[in-house]
Formats: structure tokens, C-alpha cells, sequence
């Protein structure tokens, strides 16, 4: 299914489709602030499984983020936020930016790694934060790749739903997607690491 969603202001009717889809364990493609990226409910380990496939990845080792609408969400995921941290991700969320930090025992299992971390992201698209707050939790998300050799990764829905209709339950058209992804910073130690450049700049 292709749903098109109003990006400033996204119809309540049509998100309610998009939690359907997600409590049935459906993998969506939907838009962020930065790049389309593969979605699925956090708590669904078949879900999980079926993005991993489409990425070839495997659960235990690949680079999966959490969507969450808020600081507080996010924080119930990490095992601490210290000042430093806390201050970084008030003056740097909603927006383009992926941080990895120390995971909890609220993390389900299959994303247990040997550094026992977690990418989370809030991100500034209305879209996503009303699937999450209409979910109340956030989405398993992984950005998807496209593999022209100009474009890193897609940006126009209905080319999205071309090639990937088979493999997804819903992909949502929430307008053109960037083509550089977030930044990520390593938050796990003392001092917060830039190891991707992306789209943000940190503050």
C-alpha cells in the first residue's frame, strides 16, 4: 500500500492505518527529517527480522535505531544520561541526529550486542512523531539505501513503493526525502564522538 500523508499535518485517519499496520506486525517505509528509512514496532521480533532481511543484516550486529518522540521516551531505553548528554539532546532534538548510548534492560533481546548500546533519534517530522505518539513507543527504524550509483538513498516515495512494494506492508509518501543521513554521535563515553557526518551539526 502507498499512503500519501500530509507532512505539516498529518491526517489522524490515515496514522491510525499506519498503527494498524504496525500492530500486525508490518514493516512500513516512511519519511524522517532526513532520509526514507524502514520501520517496524520495536516489540515485534518477526517485524525486526523481515528489515534485517531486506537490509541483509543480522539483528545482533546491524545499526538499529530507536524513533522516539521525546527526551524522556528516549531516556527509558538508556542506562544513564549524564549532565553532559542530557544538555547535548535538549539542544540538539527534534533534528537530524542519531546518538548512541548505553542500553537498558528495557531494550528487548534481539538487539543485544557486545557493547550493550543503542542508537536513538528524535527526529523534526511530524509524520513520524505522530505514527510513535499514536504507537505510545518508539519504531524500530534503519535508514534505506537505494542502490543508484549517483543517489545514496531514495528520495521519492512512489519510486520507493516500485521497488519495494513486495517486501513491506506500507510505504508512506510524506513528500521528497533528503539524500544524506543523520549525524551520528557516540555518547557512550566522557566525551561525545562525531562518527558519521551527516545532515546535522552538532551544537
Amino acid at each position: 500500500m502507498l499512503l500519501e500523508i500530509h507532512p505539516e499535518n498529518p491526517s489522524p485517519r490515515k496514522i491510525e492505518q499506519v498503527i494498524k499496520v504496525l500492530e500486525k506486525g508490518g514493516v512500513i517505509i516512511y519519511p524522517t527529517d532526513t532520509v526514507y528509512a524502514l520501520g517496524c514496532d520495536i516489540q515485534n521480533q518477526k517485524a525486526i527480522q523481515q528489515i534485517c532481511r531486506i537490509r541483509q543484516l543480522d539483528p545482533k550486529k546491524a545499526n538499529l535505531t530507536f524513533i522516539c518522540k521525546d527526551i524522556s521516551q528516549l531516556a527509558s531505553y538508556a542506562s544513564q544520561l549524564d549532565n553532559d548528554v542530557f544538555k547535548a539532546l535538549r539542544r540538539n532534538t527534534p533534528g537530524p541526529f542519531t546518538f548512541i548510548l548505553k542500553a537498558n534492560k528495557e531494550v528487548p533481546r534481539i538487539f543485544s550486542n557486545r557493547k550493550k548500546t543503542i542508537g536513538v533519534r528524535i527526529p523534526n517530522n511530524n509524520i513520524a512523531i505522530a505514527i510513535i505518539e499514536a504507537l505510545d513507543r518508539p519504531i524500530l527504524s534503519i535508514s534505506l539505501k537505494n542502490d543508484d550509483e549517483i543517489l545514496e538513498y531514495f528520495t521519492n516515495a512512489s519510486e520507493i513503493y516500485d521497488d519495494y512494494a513486495k517486501q513491506v506492508s506500507m510505504v508512506i509518501d510524506g513528500g521528497p526525502g533528503k539524500n544524506q543521513p543523520s549525524t551520528v554521535v557516540d555518547a557512550t563515553s566522557s566525551e561525545m564522538e562525531i562518527i558519521r557526518e551527516g545532515i546535522g551539526e552538532l551544537l
